[in-house]
């Protein structure tokens, strides 16, 4: 059982992250110009530009400010979490600001653009062979430490609150206000923890909008076979190489109820997604993006066929100068045999012709 955090402590804590939200502005909703489809309106909510460089920033506020207000950090906790790497870099970000030791348990192959960004935040890597063993040597180390296990896993679909205060959603609607077709036909996005999705489906729910939400997966995960057959809950096949999204369990945030559709993409096509974007919107964008951007083109062609006029949101996650080693690393993409040229070829189609 954990002992009583001391309050005034505590109270000082959550008032250096209030304080942290209200000097970081919100992040942009950027329209990318899709000529080849007029009446179809593509935007981006660019995650990447949060003091902690990807999405996962709100995550990590959230899960702090949860524990915090449920008595399980104090002064002297060490904060272990289960991360493929942008997690982890936004949670060292608070607990340096805190004052707190931070333990990253994630997979050998993580980037290590990711592993010196932990590192620049004071945090602390410990590494393992696969992704499926991160749970419980992170469950063990909180044990041994007695520190505090975040477990996004468990816990982002209920950190965050979902009817507003700045969630994602709401910040999407409201930027989406003065747009041509305000109201989003789809909305885009990936899972990892299952928080964002989570977020968003109770919110389109909640404000009764007519919004869709579209699950993008690497085909590699367990997520898209769960949302079609609800008796498959793990994979054994070997991961993604696309960081964040995907993963080989259904977690316990993830809420597959709330999703009105889902693609799998392959590895090859998120990457040459994440490169033909970057040049197209002059800023380097992350694998994960990619993988929205796969689903995006599907939905788009679709909709362009059968004459229908709207928009469709989805994330830029995060930058890709974090995959500088990865992705965007030819000699890298040839060692493991994924060939993208094909993906890009297809990519740059949709942007000229409006169809993959």
């Amino acid at each position: 059982m954990l002992a009583p955090c001391n309050r005034s402590w505590v109270a000082n804590a959550i008032q250096i992250i209030e304080a942290d939200f209200n000097r970081s502005s919100d992040t942009h909703l950027l329209q990318v110009p899709l000529p080849a489809v007029p009446g179809i309106s593509l935007y981006l909510k660019d995650e990447s530009t949060h003091p902690s460089g990807s999405l996962k920033h709100r995550l990590a506020r959230s899960l702090f400010l949860y524990g915090l207000c449920n008595g399980w950090i104090g002064p002297e906790t060490t904060i272990i979490e289960a991360s493929s790497g942008s997690t982890a870099v936004s949670e060292a970000y608070f607990a340096r600001m805190l004052g707190l030791r931070f333990i990253a348990v994630m997979p050998r192959s993580t980037s290590a653009e990711k592993i010196a960004q932990i590192a620049f935040y004071g945090g602390e890597s410990h590494f393992v062979d696969s992704p499926a063993a991160m749970y419980e040597e992170s469950a063990r180390l909180a044990r041994e430490l007695c520190g505090h296990y975040m477990d996004q896993f468990t816990y982002a679909e209920r950190a965050t609150d979902w009817r507003g205060n700045n969630n994602i959603a709401e910040s999407i609607f409201s930027q989406m206000a003065h747009e041509e077709y305000p109201i989003p036909s789809w909305i885009v996005v990936g899972a990892g923890t299952g928080g964002t999705s989570a977020t968003l489906g109770r919110y389109i729910r909640y404000r009764r909008l007519p919004t869709k939400l579209c699950l993008a997966d690497p085909e590699a995960s367990v997520f898209h076979r769960h949302l079609a057959d609800r008796g498959v809950c793990t994979v054994s096949n070997p991961p993604s190489v696309v960081e964040g999204i995907g993963r080989p369990r259904c977690e316990p945030s993830f809420v597959p109820e709330l999703i009105d559709r889902a693609y799998a993409v392959p590895d090859a096509a998120s990457i040459a997604a994440a490169r033909v974007l970057s040049r197209r919107i002059g800023r380097s964008c992350g694998g994960s993006t990619g993988t929205n951007l796969w689903v995006v083109a599907q939905i788009v062609g679709e909709m362009a066929q059968r004459g229908e006029k709207g928009s469709v949101v989805t994330l830029l996650c995060d930058s890709g100068d974090r995959y500088r080693s990865t992705h965007y690393d030819d000699a890298w993409l040839k060692e493991r045999g994924i060939d993208i040229k094909p993906a890009e070829e297809a990519m740059e189609r949709f942007f000229e012709t409006g169809a993959l």
